[in-house]
């Protein structure tokens, strides 16, 4: 049973669909009486809805109910149970030395890049403009004031003063295993880089330190105090003493 006012964690749930119909009614009343609230969440709906569609290569299309996680994992799960009854029929057919190969190669999935979900906020928030900031300053205080209310014993707001960078701007984001946020640095030639911080992955996966390009963009990640983070910035634009440096702090 939810309390009112409802904590950030139950504001998640309600964008995820995950409260009861009790609840759901008792958020759905409070949201209508608080606007401003009402207006933040159906950003994170809409951020979340951007995001899995960027990802499935379908940034175009309207929200398809097919992509619901739910309903992805139920297909999994289908798919799952039907790989078992035909490796059981290829038992009797090929025998288990033939079955133990089939099932090897059949249960292979491949392993999604690393905070691809960052990438994706880069692009959507720094480059096309799609989603407006959540938080403006001219100072790296407030902006990590703003980041302390949301991500308790985070690690800091990483300084770029000597890359020439400073933070402007700060977005509030929903994944899978609940709230993150992207920082935008800019600096005086228009250069843009973000800090992205996000709870770990499933089963709680934290990232060893690690480096990929993906187009034109380069994300330096690694993990820390219970949370996931990355630099995203243009291949090649930031020293890599820079970056170690970052990931050391």
């Amino acid at each position: 049973m939810i309390t009112l006012p409802p904590s950030e964690q139950a504001l998640h749930a309600w964008v995820d669909g995950r409260l009861s119909d009790a609840d759901r009614q008792a958020m759905d009343a409070w949201l209508a009486q608080h606007p401003e609230v009402a207006r933040r969440v159906q950003a994170w709906r809409d951020d979340a809805q951007h995001l899995r569609a960027s990802l499935g290569g379908a940034l175009a299309l309207p929200a398809n109910p097919a992509l619901d996680p739910a309903t992805l994992r139920q297909r999994i799960r289908q798919r799952r149970h039907r790989h078992l009854a035909r490796a059981a029929s290829l038992v009797l057919a090929l025998g288990i030395g033939a079955l133990a190969g089939w099932h090897g190669r059949a249960m292979q999935t491949p392993t999604p890049a690393p905070m691809g979900d960052a990438l994706e906020a880069y692009r959507l928030f720094a480059q096309q403009g799609m989603m407006p900031a959540d938080m403006t300053a001219e100072d790296r205080q407030t902006l990590q004031q703003w980041l302390d209310q949301r991500f308790a014993r985070a690690q800091r707001l990483p300084n770029l003063d000597t890359a020439g960078l400073r933070p402007v701007a700060a977005r509030l984001l929903n994944t899978e295993q609940g709230a993150a946020a992207m920082v935008l640095y800019e600096g005086a030639d228009g250069e843009k880089v973000s800090f992205y911080i996000r709870p770990p992955g499933p089963k709680h996966k934290m990232l060893g330190r690690g480096s990929r390009q993906d187009g034109e963009l380069q994300a330096d990640y690694w993990s820390g105090a219970g949370f996931n983070y990355a630099v995203v910035s243009r291949a090649g634009s930031m020293a890599p003493a820079t970056l170690a440096r970052l990931q050391a702090d």
